[in-house]
């Protein structure tokens, strides 16, 4: 959303936006727009909503608009050939990693899970591989020890906008780079499920803390306690050990087990319940 209000106020002309179409969302099943196009209400920007983007009718949609250049961010569809050429000049899409390293559907949370130090916004030419295209160029930033996947998720939107404009200027400048990518370099990170949240205290306190964070707020780090499923938002490592899994403190913190040392959770929420500090879940479940 952001870059798609910097196009607006940029010099560029907007000719349409493609999402995706209306769903049911929450328990009422109500259609919700997606947020694209909540942004856009009221203007008259022509708004494409394909369920298939393969189908002949979006394609021809799309070729009727007549684009020099067509920017794809987070679509989730895979674009087919005939989308791919459909622009004048070049494809670009906004990936949110420094290409060649993660590439797939999930590069945020596999850069923090793996212990990372720095992540940022590679601008590349489409082709019809998966994030294999050509770099036209990537920005840089460090990250924290704290990183979460929505704090990563929400500062990489921002310098997205910045990497995206510089782009545009190069390729009206007609002196955009295009550097292939080193493929022995490459690394995947695919799609995420719910269950891939669910914690393995067979792994290290460190590996464990940071899916926590990687996986906060999707899809989402998970164990099972009292019987209840429950999700952990944060954790710090301390320096006990036990049988990975096991309960060693359960009166004011929560302290788990894991391979090597022991993680206490710090914020949770437990099934049916609202998220809160361990500390205030073990009063509540003494208080029962």
């Amino acid at each position: 959303m952001p870059t798609l209000r910097a196009l607006q106020q940029s010099e560029h002309e907007l000719v349409g936006v493609v999402t995706q179409p209306d769903k049911p969302v929450g328990r009422a099943q109500k259609i919700t727009a997606p947020p694209i196009k909540a942004v856009l209400a009221g203007s008259k920007m022509p708004i494409l909503q394909p369920a298939k983007i393969k189908d002949p009718q979006s394609i021809e949609g799309i070729r009727a608009l007549a684009p020099d250049v067509i920017v794809v961010m987070a679509y989730g569809q895979i674009l087919p050939r005939a989308v791919l050429e459909s622009p004048k000049i070049a494809c670009l899409n906004l990936h949110a990693s420094l290409l060649p390293r993660w590439r797939g559907a999930a590069p945020i949370q596999a850069a923090i899970a793996a212990g990372d130090h720095e992540t940022g916004i590679t601008v590349m030419y489409m082709n019809e591989g998966l994030d294999t295209g050509d770099i036209l160029l990537q920005r840089k930033i460090d990250i924290s020890p704290n990183e979460t996947g929505a704090t990563l998720h929400d500062r990489l939107a921002q310098i997205a906008l910045e990497a995206l404009l510089e782009s545009l200027r190069l390729l009206a400048a007609g002196s955009a780079p295009r550097i292939p990518q080193d493929k022995s370099l490459a690394s995947y990170a695919p799609k995420l499920n719910r269950e891939a949240g669910r914690v393995n205290w067979n792994e290290t306190a460190e590996a464990i803390e940071r899916k926590i964070r990687a996986y906060n707020p999707w899809p989402g780090a998970f164990s099972d306690f009292d019987n209840r499923k429950l999700k952990i938002f944060a954790a710090s490592i301390v320096d006990l050990r036990g049988k990975p899994g096991e309960i060693l403190r359960k009166d004011r913190e929560l302290v788990v087990a894991t391979s090597d040392r022991a993680l206490s959770l710090t914020e949770v929420q437990l099934e049916g319940k609202r998220r809160m500090s361990a500390a205030e879940l073990l009063r509540g479940l003494k208080a029962h």
